[in-house]
């Protein structure tokens, strides 16, 4: 974008010199002899500074562990077909599970919540995505993952009816793509967009364990509140191109209210099996259900329930898919 900006600024300006000369007939010696105003030739990519041995082993480690993946049949990117049939009851109860209950416990780090349903947490304001990339990712990544982001966003806001965009200010919803040689710059944007992150979440995110490919928290006005208002996601810079789509996928689903694993959700993304890399048409329906007007941020389980189940036979038409 900056070189196509450039371009079109050097075009306005050689415009206006040539009309403030006085005119030259095309024969003349001097108009022959006058040398032509050329633009500067564009700027070369930056290359990021050589990563560090940290870092080159984390390259490494994670190209290994998508090949194994693969290698399995898994980090599938078909959405789900006829092997994986589901019902609307399994959609429901995938849904409890999934958009009720939360993968860890509030306020606690990294450790495991207790598995009891909560309440419904969702976005009511719009979802302005904001993506800040690391030093140590090359321009050209750094295009092709705005890209992917560009083309999920379109995809979230057009399943779940909810004004979610790829934004560049007004951010509430920022994905941090850093890795191990972005400390510095890592902590110093978390000082800027989230100030008042606790101690212990904060030290998760400079101190991501290797087990965790990325992560994302939500916020809401208050300890009590379902209503999300803000969320900080970070995504490793060092995961190779389908894991780090991967990560976009699931830490943006997340984020939405989507926020626990399920054991048995298949076809689906909030399963820790792997099977699949992007979001399936399943996890579509659940961003159905939960972006419903029928469902309010802090409804319990009890209340919320009957809609869901409603929800799951019309979106589902009381069969197998």
């Amino acid at each position: 974008m900056s070189r196509r900006w450039s371009h079109i600024l050097w075009s306005c300006a050689a415009v206006a010199m040539l009309s403030a000369c006085d005119p030259i007939a095309t024969d003349s010696p001097a108009a022959a002899a006058k040398p032509q105003v050329r633009p500067d030739p564009p700027a070369p990519e930056r290359e990021p500074a050589r990563p560090s041995d940290a870092s080159i082993e984390l390259r490494r480690y994670y190209a290994r562990v998508e090949q194994d993946l693969l290698a399995q049949g898994l980090l599938r990117v078909d959405g789900g077909g006829t092997d994986t049939p589901y019902t609307d009851e399994m959609l429901s109860r995938n849904f409890e599970q999934i958009a009720l209950a939360e993968e860890y416990a509030r306020g606690a780090g990294l450790q495991p919540s207790s598995g009891a349903l909560g309440e419904i947490k969702k976005w009511r304001v719009p979802v302005r995505v904001g993506v800040i990339f690391g030093d140590s990712m090359s321009e050209g990544d750094q295009a092709q993952d705005r890209r992917t982001l560009e083309s999920y966003t379109r995809r979230l806001r057009r399943v779940s009816g909810h004004p979610i965009s790829l934004v560049s200010d007004q951010v509430n919803f920022h994905v941090l793509v850093m890795g191990q040689d972005d400390k510095d710059q890592l902590r110093s944007v978390l000082d800027r967009i989230a100030p008042g992150m606790e101690a212990s979440t904060r030290a998760i995110f400079l101190n991501l364990p290797r087990a965790i490919h990325c992560l994302v928290v939500a916020f809401a006005e208050n300890n009590s509140a379902s209503a999300y208002r803000q969320a900080v996601a970070l995504v490793r810079s060092e995961h190779p191109d389908l894991t780090r789509r991967a990560c976009y996928h699931e830490e943006l689903a997340q984020g939405l209210g989507l926020a626990n694993d399920a054991p048995n959700a298949r076809p689906s993304i909030f399963n820790d099996d792997d099977e699949f890399a992007l979001l399936t048409t399943h996890d579509e329906m659940l961003l159905k259900i939960l972006y419903g007007p029928r469902v309010t941020p802090g409804m319990n389980a009890d209340q919320v329930r009957p809609i869901v189940r409603m929800l799951s036979r019309e979106l589902k038409g009381g069969g197998p898919r």
